[in-house]
């Protein structure tokens, strides 16, 4: 073959294999052209720990547990294209507590894509922190009995003396405000002793009920124990009894030249509710006494109602009324 045959009109020769190229190109995008898609993929969060204590002390609060993300490709790579193919991350190893703290998602492709990276995240984050419990037993007693609250208690799994049981419980900090744990015994007790196992521990706090399935967290909040056996003793006898309010001498008496004629309480009785023990003792309830310095003329005082222990009432106030005269013995000062 001569040489001449390939190098005469070379331009045209050269022009016709791109455009043979270009075909070629075009025939094949044809059949698999670039396309987009989106889908939701789950994250995954990294958070700080602390070595001394192998807790994070960082918790985010209900943190968004997906994310849509779009990518771009070749039609039959993005065809393929499943939740197992992409991951999306977010580091929080050195974010700090605040309200609504930005975080960075970053998604990466497992197959041969282009992936658009989404918006960064809001997320409330608090400290972590670790608090000690005592468990203690709910539980109501039925007419004509009452707890006795000093032998009733709550017994942790595995423990060889049946001692109160305690809990740690690890989550945001804003949870642990008046933080208390407690197994609640429903049915009226009218036994004398209750020994039952496997109550669920239920946390409360001051705004009250704490359900760690309601807001999720990362790190997940939570108890080391989660439920606890109970032991209740309950004793029969009056749960309430009522009894009357008696007066104390002043502790200053009025002017002088005068003198207390009359005194009157109200209310006369009270109603106290506790234990049938500390009820027996309870004949009647003593009012602190008052100040008369100075008084020419009847007065009335309001006096706090001091209950004795083991027991209470739902009146806390009397009214005391002292009736005072000029002595007739005596002449008054001017």
């Amino acid at each position: 073959m001569s040489w001449s045959l390939l190098t005469d009109d070379w331009r045209i020769k050269l022009l016709a294999l791109g455009l043979a190229i270009l075909m070629l190109g075009a025939v094949a995008f044809s059949q698999n052209p670039p396309t987009t898609g989106t889908t939701t993929i789950p994250i995954s969060y990294t958070v700080p720990t602390d070595p001394s204590t192998g807790l994070s002390p960082i918790v985010l609060l209900d943190p968004p547990n997906h994310i849509p993300v779009s990518y771009s490709g070749l039609a039959d790579v993005i065809s393929k294209v499943t939740v197992s193919n992409l991951v999306a991350t977010v580091d929080a190893t050195h974010a700090k507590p605040g309200d609504a703290v930005k975080l960075n998602v970053v998604v990466k492709a497992l197959v041969n894509i282009t992936v658009q990276q989404p918006a960064p995240i809001a997320v409330k984050i608090e400290p972590n922190k670790q608090v000690t419990l005592q468990v203690s037993v709910a539980a109501q007693a039925a007419p004509g009995w009452s707890i006795n609250t000093a032998k009733t208690y709550a017994t942790c799994p595995g423990a060889l003396i049946p001692n109160p049981c305690t809990v740690n419980f690890v989550g945001p900090a804003d949870w642990e405000k008046g933080l208390s744990a407690y197994v609640a015994y429903p049915p009226a007790v009218n036994l004398g002793t209750i020994d039952s196992p496997n109550y669920k521990i239920n946390l409360e706090n001051s705004s009250g009920q704490v359900d760690l399935a309601d807001i999720p967290t990362t790190p997940q909040a939570g108890l080391d124990v989660t439920s606890a056996s109970i032991h209740i003793e309950a004793l029969p006898g009056s749960t309430s009894s009522t009894v009357p309010l008696l007066d104390s001498l002043p502790s200053h008496g009025p002017a002088p030249g005068y003198r207390v004629t009359d005194v009157r309480i109200s209310p006369l009785l009270v109603t106290i509710t506790g234990d049938p023990v500390a009820l027996g003792k309870v004949h009647s309830i003593t009012l602190p006494g008052v100040d008369l310095s100075g008084k020419t003329s009847d007065a009335t005082f309001q006096v706090q109602i001091s209950y004795p222990p083991g027991t209470n009432g739902p009146v806390q106030i009397a009214s005391v009324r002292y009736f005072i005269s000029a002595n007739p013995n005596v002449s008054p000062s001017p």
